[in-house]
């Protein structure tokens, strides 16, 4: 099994959805642009969001089993995906990517 690099690219915020539909919470995402965890195989990363986890974790598993070209011919890097967090008023896109040995 391979480990596997995600790597926070963007983070955007919605502030209209937020004031219109959001209840104020203390703790919002503090992943940051640049951030990066690595995935023993299968495994989420020890201070990974666990909401995003369940976003990412499908395509985790598939390159960490040697899966590649996600939607045949999608990304440039055969072994990599791009994923968003399902978070709709504070999406994070992380780089998805096999680790060479």
């Amino acid at each position: 099994m391979k480990n596997i690099k995600i790597t926070a690219i963007r983070k955007a915020r919605y502030d209209d959805l937020i004031e219109k539909y959001e209840n104020p919470i203390d703790h919002p995402c503090d992943i940051e642009e640049g951030q990066v965890f690595i995935a023993e195989g299968w495994k989420r990363p020890e201070g990974f969001c666990e909401s995003a986890w369940e976003s990412i974790s499908p395509f985790v598993m598939t390159l960490a089993y040697g899966g590649e070209n996600i939607y045949d011919g999608w990304m440039k890097n055969r072994k990599s995906a791009m994923i968003s967090c399902n978070d709709g008023f504070r999406p994070v896109s992380f780089y998805i990517e096999v680790m060479e040995e």
